[in-house]
């Protein structure tokens, strides 16, 4: 897969406004000098950059960012800043985007393809509706009610009454059957229409895999709605698993969604020409690092480095106590006079900013999936060992990190910067990992815990705000507060709506408000999804 094609598909995209916040697709004007339509594959390419995009870009950005070590991984707290001209680690928030235009482009994609002549079951239409699922539900998690079934019709309607979030899921859970049911079609034809897939090469097959996966994502995040009958979540999660011929789902890491950096045109975020800005301005959060070294897990020294004032006391760049984050609710000021004393971890130099590449930024993966079938087992939702899922999901990740058993070598920052470093080695067993008392799953209770906890680790600088969502949702991890995560020291549960909500559709949102919120587009309120 060469990425360097999305720079160059982006620009054309944007070339023809098809992703234009400002004009719409379907609202420009007749231009002889302008082409007003586009391949269904150009469209298809815009669509899944701003998936990428939709997983990454800090609330209230509207231009394009990079994966891993965004706001939202702070948020996380995988990461602190400590230096607050760049940003600070405060929940404070405002706004959010959503992913309206977005959804335009997907409509515009679906009827490009039928102008050239494909069926009305297409494989750019199959995929329509899981876009539909996936944006939509991305927004109601971020707001709650949003519209949808007024939604999409432009000048036709331009106050678009809201759903109630639970019609959004019944619908999104509808969108992502319909389009299962397609892609077996297509795929026992040998369907080949589709082009210009950044990601999964074209293949249906594995796009399959993509729907299926995502829809027990969805299913999981509902689970406070386990007795809903509308949802039927158990029976629905049930039947995925348990019919992996109508239902496939990701197989391995092969399977991932996933945006892969390359030097020329899409760099890791974290890169030699960005290293003097963030490489020490941003130190380990506690809330990550903590469990990591508390469980005595080797992913520790791949992505961290031992902070300098324990190695200067005397304990060895490889011991697990010489790892040392910060805690996300700690005053700014002494988090930064901390760090710059060398009493944190940083981000591992050497790993992250000594390439352009790093490693590949995951929307949907295979590692998530094992932990979700494994917490819908140990709540009792389908038949199977949590224990092998929950095996598979930590081994998983510690294979996307290269970690095998035997003798690992390590590298530190010799200098403070990234051409030298030191190299040591640890050996790694997860056979003895997996024998803590902490680590070897234990049914019911705790090992829901068990699971969530890693669940929590796996996502480390991928998936967006998954690893937010499902603390959210369970309360696992503990996150830490203090004064320097603000609001009150509270881990808000929603974004506000856009002020263009409050603007164009004011009856149709205060509504919204009214019956969500008592009126109030409060940041700490629960939405349904969380009742």
């Amino acid at each position: 897969m060469k990425l360097n094609k999305i720079l160059l598909l982006s620009l054309t995209v944007l070339g023809l406004s098809l992703a234009s916040c400002e004009q719409p697709f379907d609202q420009l004007e007749q231009d002889p000098n302008r082409p007003t339509s586009a391949p269904a594959s150009l469209v298809f390419s815009g669509v899944l950059n701003d998936m990428y995009n939709a997983n990454t870009a800090p609330t209230g950005y509207h231009g394009v960012t990079n994966g891993g070590w965004s706001d939202q991984q702070r948020w996380n707290q995988f990461y602190a800043s400590n230096y607050n001209y760049y940003s600070t680690n405060d929940y404070a928030w405002t706004s959010t985007d959503l992913y309206y235009t977005t959804l335009k482009d997907v409509v515009k994609m679906e009827q490009e393809a039928k102008k050239v002549g494909l069926p009305d079951v297409n494989a750019y239409s199959a995929l329509g509706k899981f876009f539909r699922a996936f944006f939509f539900e991305n927004m109601t998690k971020r707001v709650g009610d949003i519209p949808l079934t007024d939604a999409l019709q432009g000048l036709d309607n331009q106050a678009p009454k809201y759903n109630t979030q639970k019609e959004v899921y019944v619908q999104v859970l509808k969108w992502l059957d319909d389009a299962n049911t397609d892609l077996t079609a297509l795929i026992a034809k040998s369907d080949n229409s589709l082009t210009g897939d950044i990601y999964l090469n074209n293949s249906l097959s594995k796009w399959q895999k993509v729907v299926n996966t995502f829809k027990l994502r969805v299913l999981i995040s509902l689970s406070k709605k386990e007795a809903d009958t509308d949802l039927n979540v158990k029976t629905r999660f049930a039947e995925v698993v348990n019919n992996p011929t109508r239902f496939p789902v990701m197989s391995s890491m092969d399977d991932n969604l996933q945006y892969v950096y390359n030097t020329q045109f899409n760099k890791y975020p974290r890169n030699p020409d960005n290293f003097g800005q963030s490489a020490t301005r941003e130190n380990m959060a506690a809330t990550y690092l903590g469990t990591l070294t508390a469980l005595k897990d080797p992913r520790t020294f791949v992505v961290a480095e031992p902070a300098t004032a324990k190695v200067a006391a005397g304990i060895k760049p490889t011991d697990f106590a010489a790892f040392v984050g910060a805690s996300s609710g700690e005053d700014l000021a002494i988090m930064s006079s901390a760090a710059n004393q060398g009493a944190y971890s940083f981000q591992n130099r050497k790993h992250y900013y000594s390439t352009y590449t790093a490693e590949p930024y995951i929307i949907i993966g295979y590692p998530e999936l094992q932990f979700t079938i494994a917490e819908g087992i140990n709540r009792g939702w389908a038949t199977g060992s949590a224990e092998d899922y929950y095996k598979k999901g930590i081994q998983a990740s510690w294979g996307f990190y290269g970690l095998k058993d035997g003798s690992n070598d390590v590298f530190f920052s010799a200098d403070g910067g990234y051409k030298l470093f030191n190299t040591y080695q640890v050996t790694v067993s997860f056979a003895d990992y997996y024998a803590q008392a902490a680590v070897k799953y234990v049914a019911g209770a705790p090992g829901l815990t068990q699971i969530l906890t890693q669940k929590y680790l796996a996502f480390f600088q991928q998936s967006g705000m998954e690893a937010f969502y499902n603390q959210r949702r369970t309360g696992v991890p503990t996150f830490l507060t203090g004064p320097g995560t603000g609001n009150s020291t509270r881990i808000p549960l929603r974004w506000q709506y856009p002020s263009t909500e409050r603007s164009y559709n004011t009856a149709n949102n205060s509504a919204a408000l009214a019956s969500q919120f008592g009126g109030n587009d409060d940041i700490n309120a629960a939405m349904w999804v969380l009742k």
